[in-house]
């Protein structure tokens, strides 16, 4: 019988598809950028959603597609007869199912003949049984006649009617295949790809801005501010600066008595960047000490001490003092957590002699 052929559905870039490409564009485009920020920026939520949002999005595409194809099941296939034009056999293990591309002319009873190619799996020992110019049973949707499955065991109905086939081939190369998107969507997934990556990358060009800065010389100022007075006298460091630093806490005590008459101090109180030091009046009987005898070098030890052997968590601050209001020279360590404290107390020599836990 004469065949005449069917062209292809044409393409529509219709509003689902290009939101269903702007949505996955832009999924992917975040996902890549915050991973990417992620770990230049160390952020560890940023980063861990990076790699979650793929998922996220890919888990609501699938569930937004189960109606869909609940009513692609229940729609009944067409049965029809088509003649292999070739085969190839593309992947597949000797001694298994093999993948083999079909080029078929598929003859519907109630509708044009038209040509399709697509691939499917068959076993090695059914082979034979396709060839160039034999007849076979084929089903696909009414509505999607590229997706042709071969019928491996027809009805016997339909076997009788493949016994007394002929079919002539249709001319190519007019072929019936899946309807693409085209260009337009293929535009719109590029663009809602470029802008989601560049707005992760503005929501954190800060943090990235620091980042980078980071790793280049400090030019901020570091100097330090004293002031002293007749009972008192402080000095704070600058942003760059600690008294943990080697000796920036015996220098900044220097600082406030040299060129001066030794003052005797009643206590030294000592921060990450302030110190305090109350000096003792005019014919003051209280207990003194002078505030350069403290063992310096013993004092960034004491403080590590406490912030990492006395159970606080991520201390927060943390507090050095000294005073002799009991009789003896006394250095006590505080540290301050989110929901703790504890403390330590060290002799004149930086010796540990009293150690009070987080609680």
């Amino acid at each position: 019988m004469t065949i005449s052929t069917v062209a292809a559905p044409p393409m529509h870039n219709t509003p689902v598809a290009l939101a269903q490409g702007f949505l996955t564009g832009g999924v992917i485009g975040a996902s890549l950028a915050a991973l990417v920020v992620g770990g230049i920026i160390e952020s560890v939520p940023l980063f861990v959603t990076g790699l979650g949002l793929p998922a996220v999005y890919g888990l609501l595409f699938f569930l937004a597609g189960v109606p869909r194809r609940a009513r692609e099941a229940a729609v009944v296939p067409r049965t029809a007869l088509a003649a292999v034009e070739s085969l190839e056999a593309v992947e597949g293990e000797p001694t298994s199912d093999v993948a083999v591309r079909f080029d078929l002319t598929v003859a519907p009873d109630d509708a044009t003949a038209y040509r399709v190619a697509f691939t499917q799996d068959i076993n090695l020992a059914d082979l034979p049984d396709y060839r160039p110019g034999g007849v076979v049973v084929v089903q696909y949707p009414p509505d999607c006649p590229w997706r042709v499955r071969i019928v491996k065991r027809p009805t016997p109905e339909w076997e009788e009617r493949v016994a007394g086939a002929r079919l002539d081939s249709a001319p190519g190369p007019v072929w019936v295949s899946e309807p693409s998107g085209g260009c337009v969507v293929g535009y719109v997934t590029l663009l809602a790809l470029l802008l989601a990556a560049a707005g992760v990358v503005l929501l954190f060009r800060a943090d990235l801005f620091d980042e980078g800065a980071s790793d280049k010389p400090s030019v901020s100022a570091s100097s330090s501010t004293t002031v002293v007075s007749t009972a008192s006298g402080t000095v704070t460091l600058g942003p760059d600066q600690s008294f943990l630093d080697k000796g920036e806490l015996r220098k900044a005590v220097g600082s406030l008595t040299g060129g001066t008459d030794a003052r005797a101090a009643l206590t030294v109180v000592v921060q990450d960047r302030l110190l305090s030091v109350v000096y003792a009046p005019t014919g003051s009987q209280a207990p003194t000490f002078d505030p350069e005898s403290l063992p310096y070098d013993r004092l960034p030890a004491l403080v590590e001490e406490a912030r990492s052997s006395l159970g606080v968590g991520s201390p927060h601050t943390w507090q050095l003092t000294v005073e002799r209001l009991t009789g003896s020279l006394t250095i006590r360590v505080g540290v301050v957590g989110a929901e703790e404290t504890a403390s330590l107390e060290a002799d004149v020599r930086g010796k540990v002699v009293r150690r009070t836990p987080a609680h």
